[in-house]
């Protein structure tokens, strides 16, 4: 497939203009290939010489990230910066991203991904920024303690950022808003939910959610954007001919 057919598909799926004037990322194709014929696309969280290197090892021709290298305003081709794209243009990948329409999709966004896992119930959009519900909100479709849903969504509590569990020990509500929104625990405490789950950590939180009743899951801002670039892969290798691989790099935050 041509690169810019891929490019017009994946904005069309993923409302990508519609967000342009909202998101900080420079969305869609941020830097082509010589060759524009793509056979194999490798999907991962961060635009990194480690995914780089990985997706030319196992034959990649582009890879689509959730988190690019050019956000708001043009960079100086220096240092680190220069030699990631020599890297890329020198092996021909081409590098896609996709950031706030990743996170919001209904479909195989982080947040409806998460919310798919607990099996919510009820889902409607949550967590304003910029004017866009950016998550998702919903019920448990029985009651949970927090150490249950942390479990499923992030493999145990000791894999979170944070835990504080500091509301209903029993949970039915849950907030969803992927990576670094803790200070939206406001909008979750103002719908007075359970449970708000994000990515980043924020100190001042701890006491906010705690004099309010509110329990608050810290996944880790990469564990909470592994979901979408995971679901989007599978779907590119259902409808059509393409190879796809995911590229693992976990930062620990």
């Amino acid at each position: 497939m041509q690169l810019v057919e891929l490019d017009a598909w994946f904005r069309d799926i993923m409302r990508i203009a519609d967000l342009e004037g909202i998101d900080p990322s420079l969305n869609g194709i941020q830097v082509t290939r010589r060759n524009s014929e793509v056979s194999r696309i490798a999907f991962a969280v961060d635009a990194c010489m480690e995914t780089f290197r990985r997706a030319v090892e196992q034959g990649a021709d582009m890879l689509l990230v959730h988190h690019g290298i050019f956000w708001g305003r043009e960079s100086r081709l220096t240092g680190a910066h220069y030699q990631r794209i020599r890297y890329l243009v020198e092996n021909d990948l081409a590098l896609y991203a996709v950031h706030l329409p990743l996170d919001m999709h209904p479909e195989f966004g982080n947040n409806a991904a998460m919310a798919a896992a607990l099996r919510l119930r009820e889902v409607r959009p949550f967590g304003t920024y910029k004017g866009q519900q950016i998550g998702c909100s919903g019920l448990l479709p029985e009651a949970q303690s927090i150490e249950e849903i942390a479990q499923t969504l992030f493999g145990g509590t000791e894999q979170t950022l944070g835990v504080l569990p500091f509301g209903p020990r029993r949970i039915q509500s849950v907030g969803l808003v992927s990576g670094g929104a803790p200070l939206e625990v406001e909008q979750a405490i103002g719908e007075h939910l359970d449970l708000y789950v994000t990515g980043d950590a924020a100190h001042q939180v701890y006491h906010r959610a705690m004099e309010t009743g509110i329990n608050v899951i810290f996944g880790g801002h990469y564990l909470t954007e592994t979901w979408g670039v995971r679901l989007l892969g599978e779907r590119v290798a259902r409808e059509s001919d393409l190879e796809t691989l995911f590229i693992d790099v976990p930062t620990g935050l």
